[in-house]
């Protein structure tokens, strides 16, 4: 396979400033075909090169590779049905007409929940009449899953599609509560670990500083100067909810180099076909279909499938593919039939995010990719 038109397209990229540089696994069955990285793991204050090892902050990957993941273990176990109510874990959930939303629901965007809410101001608030440390506290943490159990909704439950966080915000709080532990402890003893990861994992604001430790910087991708918190965020999670969180979050907070995101990758597709049974078959099944609950939704459970014409997984993947995106400029999309995996990991917000030429770039690279794969390029 010639994949130089890939590198080509990579390089002119970073020279466009679409981002400042990148790293990209492809897998094509049980093998790598194609991985490499390039431009800048960071530019300010002087410019880093980008290495494979990398760690990027995932973002809304988040969802699809860690806490959809931690959702498929717990129904297998029987602990959590998909048709629950959300109500039979959380019995206040249920005001302003949320009764019956259920784990479907949050997990295929059509729970009717809002986008997203800005509960870091309301915590930096608290913090600023005297609670010292709340910002990034557990108390916060449970401020916000407090905050969304009264949530009101911006549409009935399955009558419109709503990509939101606060879904993937209250599916990390059940795995908690049913586990027993924090999602990253769950997602870490879990998934991590029996896969063999060692520097995929989310930062925990608490032990950072109850431990005084600190990320290696040299270690990740930079991602934006904070305007909130006023420096250039490198190991440190960039979604402002998150943060307040504490760092772990279901819909954002988990890092990762690209070639780990290829294994979990690589341990989902065996699940599908049966040679894996970190998922059961069936449930991974379910999770990777498109359902029809709302008319015109592209939405699996967890997981995003091609839009038809216009997607950011361009115009080689069948719509039974599922992927899923990260606002930091992280991208995976997969094809569970012919086992194929395309995972791309930029800092397309470093250092700024109002960056937004990942747009047209994504469904480009992906037909290059894609088109290399199927010999026709």
């Amino acid at each position: 396979m010639n994949w130089a038109a890939v590198e080509q397209a990579f390089n002119d990229a970073i020279e466009r400033g679409v981002m400042p540089g990148a790293t990209v696994v492809v897998r094509k069955g049980k093998e790598v075909v194609f991985e490499g990285s390039f431009g800048w793991r960071q530019l300010l204050p002087q410019r880093c090169p980008m290495q494979l090892e990398t760690v990027f902050d995932l973002s809304s990957l988040t969802k699809a590779i860690a806490t959809s993941v931690a959702v498929m273990m717990l129904v297998r176990e029987g602990k959590l049905r998909l048709d629950d109510r959300v109500t039979r874990f959380f019995h206040n959930f249920g005001v302003h007409g949320k009764t019956y939303i259920t784990f479907r629901h949050l997990l295929g965007h059509y729970s009717g929940l809002a986008a997203w809410r800005p509960y870091y101001e309301q915590i930096a608030q608290v913090e600023r009449r005297g609670r010292v440390n709340f910002v990034a506290s557990r108390g916060a943490k449970e401020y916000v899953y407090e905050q969304i159990h009264r949530e009101k909704l911006e549409a009935p439950p399955a009558t419109r599609t709503i990509y939101s966080d606060l879904n993937f915000m209250l599916l990390g709080e059940v795995v908690e509560q049913i586990a027993g532990v924090a999602l990253h402890r769950f997602c870490r003893d879990r998934i991590f670990r029996p896969l063999g990861l060692r520097a995929t994992d989310f930062v925990d604001i608490s032990l950072v500083r109850a431990r005084r430790l600190e990320p290696v910087p040299e270690m990740f991708a930079a991602t934006e100067v904070c305007p909130l918190r006023k420096r250039l965020l490198i190991g440190e999670v960039h979604d402002e909810n998150a943060y307040a969180m504490g760092g772990v979050a279901g819909h954002a907070g988990l890092f990762a180099p690209v070639r780990e995101v290829d294994r979990i990758a690589a341990e989902l597709i065996a699940c599908f076909h049966g040679r894996s049974d970190l998922v059961a078959r069936p449930i991974i099944t379910e999770f990777w279909k498109r359902h029809d609950a709302v008319a015109g939704s592209t939405w699996a459970l967890g997981w995003d499938t091609p839009t038809a014409g216009h997607s950011s997984a361009g115009s080689h993947f069948s719509s039974a593919a599922v992927g899923h995106l990260g606002f930091t400029g992280t991208s995976i999309w997969i094809e569970p039939a012919r086992e194929l995996a395309v995972t791309i990991l930029t800092n397309r917000i470093h250092p700024r995010r109002d960056n937004e030429a990942i747009r047209d770039f994504r469904p480009l690279i992906h037909d290059r990719i894609m088109e290399v794969l199927d010999g026709t390029n």
